[in-house]
């Protein structure tokens, strides 16, 4: 019984930490596309000096997660939280990654008159959002219900993502003059499509657990 419960306790840490890495996550990829909307450099380049306490967490979850199994040796279920657990994690790396490459875009805009209104990313940015919350939800909760919303969710976003393509590449036809700005905004509709597939990898991994078969939410 004392086994079980310390393993308990563990995988709780382990949950603990992903919870961390995620919220910090939301808060960075915020940062980011409020720096982004109101041009705020400042802002955009703190977003790119805190990455490294999300690289660091990733790092120390990846080394709990070894730790465990190799401690532990634990089968069928709790097996496979923790290889979903590193799965997921890897993704919300990337999703960091994706917030500072957003803050990156926003920092060689600088300050000119900006033109996010002739695109969706507002909408992109929103549907994200709350496309990981309902993702870790799911994960958490195991909530396959969730897990599939998360898949109709990134159509949407692919949606807006080809939506917003033609938009940018239609008005840099008519206005050359803006190339800067247009081609990160270029960059950062294809950020968003991409954080939203990721966004829809950690739903699959909590398909994942909650029926113990690989899902393809996309199709």
């Amino acid at each position: 019984m004392n086994v079980r419960r310390n393993f308990d306790k563990n995988l709780q840490e382990l949950q603990n930490k992903m919870n961390e890495m995620n919220a910090l996550t939301v808060s960075a990829f915020e940062k980011a596309f409020n720096a982004f909307k109101t041009q705020d450099v400042e802002l955009a380049l703190r977003v790119i000096d805190e990455d490294t306490a999300i690289d660091n967490l990733d790092q120390e979850i990846n080394q709990f997660a070894v730790w465990l199994i190799a401690k532990e040796q634990p089968f069928a279920t709790d097996l496979r939280r923790i290889i979903a657990s590193l799965k997921i994690t890897s993704d919300i790396e990337r999703i960091a990654d994706f917030a500072v490459n957003i803050a990156k875009s926003t920092a060689k805009i600088g300050i000119t008159e900006s033109l996010i209104s002739i695109t969706n990313l507002e909408q992109m940015n929103e549907i994200s959002m709350n496309m990981l919350k309902k993702a870790v939800s799911a994960f958490i909760d195991g909530n396959m219900t969730l897990a599939k919303e998360v898949g109709a969710l990134d159509d949407q976003v692919d949606n807006h993502y080809m939506e917003t393509y033609k938009k940018i590449t239609e008005y840099l036809r008519i206005h050359p003059e803006e190339t800067t700005q247009l081609v990160q905004l270029l960059f950062i509709n294809r950020y968003l499509e991409r954080t939203a597939d990721h966004i829809t990898n950690i739903a699959e991994s909590a398909a994942y657990l909650i029926k113990g078969q690989i899902y393809d939410l996309n199709q």
